[in-house]
């Protein structure tokens, strides 16, 4: 469809052109890269190649890196902790963290603490706490292990594993311009849990399964040049662009709320929150006028409800519900930022025309 604005990069980027060109070439590999023979040994050499470009952007040893199905999967290492161990979540997680919340180990239990780095509705940045400490996050005695989603980071604010005190962390693919359908886990060398996936014993025996080659090789190119954008500093372009939408809204709505505006940010995410415009209803106003939106995360967007993290943050289910999220990347245009503030300006005197 042609005349369109994609602004919706939190859900998934748009795919690289090296992702692409890396993932076509792969599929000619033929070789199974669990085979001794030449072309099994081709296959294998290409998902190595690709888990050193993950390990650089992510900032961790390639050793560490066992490649998944997407970020979903390689949360579920939480499902496979020893019996009794506890998992506290940060309310504002993604949907995949949350549903490995239990609490309800011993005194001597093992405790697991599990968060974003970067929320996907609200781009707001947490640092995770040191661990060791009594009076944790979240609820949390103490804090074994550190699990961070750093989904929506890795690739456009500086993140290094080594140094960020997480003992596990998720990553995927699609969000930094690779193919859907691949993610990666990465677990601190020497940690002892149960595999993802028992089987065969591929990727180190912590995911059985043939691997996806085609899907691994697009990911390691989109790391590479992920990387490299980081290097040349084209995500302050995009920070720049992000200001520039909100200070149009700001100006033309003085009553929006842009959520989380004085904190840390991802440099391409607003949350923007018109108290009583659905969010549902603005993103197809929108997406009518051209303009691909979000009213939250893509993986619960589907479903008319207030947002979580909104509620999570204090808002009540009036607000949480009429918020929408516009998530931008480096091919984002300033004529499509002004288009698209344009738009909404439109149809949010609209709005409050009705409601007067």
């Amino acid at each position: 469809m042609s005349g369109r604005a994609y602004l919706d990069w939190n859900a998934t980027a748009p795919l690289r052109p090296e992702a692409r060109a890396a993932a076509v070439a792969a599929l000619d590999a033929v070789g199974n890269p669990s085979s001794v023979h030449a072309e099994g040994r081709a296959a294998k050499a290409i998902v190595e190649a690709a888990r050193e470009d993950v390990a650089r952007l992510v900032g961790c040893r390639p050793a560490e890196v066992v490649f998944t199905s997407g970020a979903t999967e390689a949360a579920g290492v939480l499902a496979g902790l020893p019996a009794g161990h506890d998992v506290y979540v940060d309310p504002t997680a993604h949907d995949c963290l949350i549903v490995h919340c239990r609490m309800d180990g011993g005194a001597e239990s093992g405790h697991t603490l599990a968060m974003g780095h970067a929320n996907s509705e609200t781009g707001v940045i947490t640092e995770p706490p040191a661990k060791g400490a009594d009076g944790y996050a979240f609820g949390a005695r103490r804090a074994d292990w550190l699990l961070l989603d750093v989904v929506q980071a890795v690739g456009r604010v500086p993140f290094a594993f080594s140094w960020s005190g997480a003992d596990f962390a998720l990553v995927s693919a699609h969000k930094l311009g690779g193919p859907k359908g691949v993610g990666a886990l990465i677990l601190r060398e020497g940690l002892g849990i149960a595999p993802l996936r028992p089987g065969g014993g591929q990727e180190q025996g912590r995911r059985s399964g043939t691997e996806n080659v085609a899907g691994i090789a697009g990911f390691g190119a989109a790391a590479r040049a992920a990387l490299r954008d980081l290097d040349d500093g084209v995500w302050a372009g995009v920070a720049a662009l992000r200001d520039r939408l909100e200070g149009r809204i700001a100006d033309g709505a003085p009553e929006a709320v842009i959520v989380g505006r004085d904190l840390p940010r991802l440099p391409n995410t607003s949350c923007v929150l018109t108290r009583g415009w659905k969010g549902e209803t603005q993103v197809m106003q929108m997406d009518l006028a051209g303009y691909a939106i979000s009213a939250g995360s893509a993986c619960s967007s589907g479903k008319v409800r207030a947002s979580r993290v909104l509620g999570a943050m204090g808002y009540d289910e009036t607000a949480a519900g009429s918020a929408i999220r516009v998530s931008i990347g480096p091919s984002t245009t300033a004529g499509e930022i002004d288009g698209f503030a344009a738009a909404w300006l439109a149809r949010y005197r609209k709005f409050r025309a009705k409601a007067a």
